[in-house]
This record gives C-alpha cells, sequence and structure tokens, in this order.
C-alpha cells in the first residue's frame, strides 16, 4: 500500500486490489475500539487513504472516457468529490478508519462499473 497524499504517482505504480481488499475486510472486522493507539489508527488510515488516492485517479480516468451526460459520469464525479473531502481526513479511531475502509471499497466498486462500461482509451499509431 502506499500513501501519496498529492498523487503525484498516479497511474506510475500498478495496485495491489487483493492487499487492499484484504485490508479493508479485516479493518472492517474490528470490533474493539481501544486495541490500537491513535497514531496506529493513523497509520492504518494513511495506507487506505494512499490506495484510495490512487484508485480514485483511475475512477478519474474511466469517467473522463464517459460522455459528459452520462449517468455513470455523473456518479463517478459525485463519489471523487466525497472522497475528495474525505481522504485528507485524519484517522485517529476506530470509526475514521472504518469510514477510510469503506470509502476504498466504495471507490474499487464504482471503478469496475465503469471499467465494464467504459471503452479503452485508444493506442496511438505511429506514422509513417
Amino acid at each position: 500500500m502506499l500513501y501519496d497524499p498529492e498523487g503525484r504517482i498516479d497511474g506510475e505504480l500498478p495496485l495491489d486490489r487483493a492487499t487492499h481488499e484484504r485490508a479493508v475486510r479485516a479493518v472492517l472486522a474490528w470490533s474493539d475500539p481501544t486495541a490500537l493507539r491513535s497514531d496506529d489508527y493513523e497509520q492504518v488510515g494513511l495506507l487506505l487513504a494512499g490506495a484510495a488516492h490512487a484508485v480514485a485517479a483511475d475512477v478519474r480516468a474511466c469517467a473522463g472516457r464517459l460522455p459528459d451526460d452520462d449517468g455513470r459520469r455523473l456518479f463517478a464525479e459525485i463519489m471523487l468529490g466525497e472522497a475528495a473531502g474525505r481522504l485528507p481526513q485524519r484517522s485517529r479511531n476506530l470509526r475514521e478508519v472504518k469510514n477510510k475502509a469503506r470509502l476504498l471499497r466504495a471507490l474499487y466498486e464504482r471503478l469496475d462499473r465503469l471499467q465494464d462500461a467504459v471503452p479503452a482509451p485508444q493506442a496511438a499509431t505511429a506514422s509513417p
């Protein structure tokens, strides 16, 4: 997982989706709010936020290939706005970390829907 709040490496590193999904499941299964210290929760939140930033960049790219009046693009833009507001927030407790995990899961779900609906980007062809 990675932490890149400025989005400098979006699209440059392949995401390990399986690892992210396991982390989301683990976080959402936690039930004892005193299991970790606040700085430990914050570290987990940073890892989830880094992954979510990268997935949001993929969602943005897919949504950008849809027509402006497509409802799927509208839903993606709404979700990206929500993510932009929530990702910078610190995660100092169990509730806040779970919110980051839910957001990451929702971004992956939106990405899946968009990838099924969006045509692949056109590859540049070399001219003779």
